[in-house]
Protein backbone atom coordinates (compact mmCIF):
# COMPACT_ATOMS: atom_id res chain seq x y z
CA UNK A 1 0.00 0.00 0.00
CA UNK A 2 1.47 3.34 -1.03
CA UNK A 3 1.19 6.57 0.95
CA UNK A 4 -1.54 8.01 -1.30
CA UNK A 5 -3.84 5.09 -0.35
CA UNK A 6 -3.98 6.54 3.18
CA UNK A 7 -4.42 10.17 2.21
CA UNK A 8 -7.65 12.13 1.93
CA UNK A 9 -8.52 15.65 0.87
CA UNK A 10 -11.04 17.36 3.13
CA UNK A 11 -12.68 20.57 1.98
CA UNK A 12 -14.75 22.81 4.22
CA UNK A 13 -16.72 25.82 3.00
CA UNK A 14 -19.50 28.10 4.13
CA UNK A 15 -20.19 31.30 6.03
CA UNK A 16 -17.31 32.24 8.31
CA UNK A 17 -17.88 31.94 12.06
CA UNK A 18 -15.96 31.13 15.23
CA UNK A 19 -15.03 27.49 15.85
CA UNK A 20 -14.82 25.98 12.36
CA UNK A 21 -11.14 24.98 12.50
CA UNK A 22 -11.47 23.81 16.12
CA UNK A 23 -14.56 21.71 15.31
CA UNK A 24 -12.96 20.02 12.31
CA UNK A 25 -9.62 19.49 14.09
CA UNK A 26 -11.31 17.95 17.13
CA UNK A 27 -13.31 15.54 14.94
CA UNK A 28 -10.10 14.49 13.17
CA UNK A 29 -8.46 13.93 16.56
CA UNK A 30 -11.38 11.70 17.63
CA UNK A 31 -10.76 9.56 14.53
CA UNK A 32 -6.95 9.50 14.94
CA UNK A 33 -6.49 11.35 11.64
CA UNK A 34 -3.34 13.43 11.12
CA UNK A 35 -3.38 16.78 9.28
CA UNK A 36 -0.40 16.83 6.90
CA UNK A 37 -1.12 20.13 5.14
CA UNK A 38 -3.76 22.82 5.50
CA UNK A 39 -4.75 25.93 3.57
CA UNK A 40 -7.57 28.27 4.44
CA UNK A 41 -8.89 31.61 3.32
CA UNK A 42 -11.74 33.98 4.03
CA UNK A 43 -13.28 35.91 1.14
CA UNK A 44 -15.65 38.52 2.55
CA UNK A 45 -17.85 36.34 4.81
CA UNK A 46 -17.05 33.04 3.07
CA UNK A 47 -14.68 30.55 4.71
CA UNK A 48 -12.83 27.94 2.65
CA UNK A 49 -10.34 25.34 3.90
CA UNK A 50 -8.59 22.42 2.23
CA UNK A 51 -6.72 19.80 4.23
CA UNK A 52 -4.49 16.89 3.24
CA UNK A 53 -4.86 14.21 5.93
CA UNK A 54 -3.41 10.80 6.73
CA UNK A 55 -6.04 8.19 7.63
CA UNK A 56 -3.66 5.26 8.14
CA UNK A 57 -4.59 5.04 11.85
CA UNK A 58 -8.34 5.35 11.27
CA UNK A 59 -10.20 2.94 13.57
CA UNK A 60 -13.52 2.95 11.69
CA UNK A 61 -14.36 2.31 8.04
CA UNK A 62 -13.74 5.07 5.52
CA UNK A 63 -17.51 5.36 5.00
CA UNK A 64 -18.11 5.79 8.75
CA UNK A 65 -15.41 8.47 8.89
CA UNK A 66 -16.81 10.26 5.86
CA UNK A 67 -20.36 10.14 7.29
CA UNK A 68 -19.07 11.49 10.61
CA UNK A 69 -17.40 14.43 8.86
CA UNK A 70 -20.53 15.17 6.84
CA UNK A 71 -22.62 15.12 10.04
CA UNK A 72 -20.15 17.60 11.55
CA UNK A 73 -20.71 19.80 8.51
CA UNK A 74 -24.43 19.82 9.27
CA UNK A 75 -23.74 20.72 12.92
CA UNK A 76 -21.44 23.58 11.88
CA UNK A 77 -23.75 24.60 9.01
CA UNK A 78 -20.82 24.11 6.61
CA UNK A 79 -20.20 21.95 3.55
CA UNK A 80 -17.61 19.27 4.33
CA UNK A 81 -16.36 16.91 1.63
CA UNK A 82 -13.98 14.00 2.12
CA UNK A 83 -12.30 12.35 -0.88
CA UNK A 84 -9.50 9.85 -1.22
CA UNK A 85 -6.48 11.73 -2.57
CA UNK A 86 -5.98 9.48 -5.59
CA UNK A 87 -9.58 10.07 -6.72
CA UNK A 88 -9.27 13.82 -6.06
CA UNK A 89 -6.07 13.93 -8.14
CA UNK A 90 -7.69 12.06 -11.05
CA UNK A 91 -10.70 14.39 -11.00
CA UNK A 92 -8.42 17.45 -11.20
CA UNK A 93 -6.08 16.21 -13.93
CA UNK A 94 -6.71 17.41 -17.46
Amino acid sequence: MNKADNQVIITVSGTDKVGIVAGVSNKLLQHNVNIEDIKQTIMQDNFAMMMLCDISKLEVSFKEFKDSMMALGEELEMEIWVQKKDIFDKMHTV
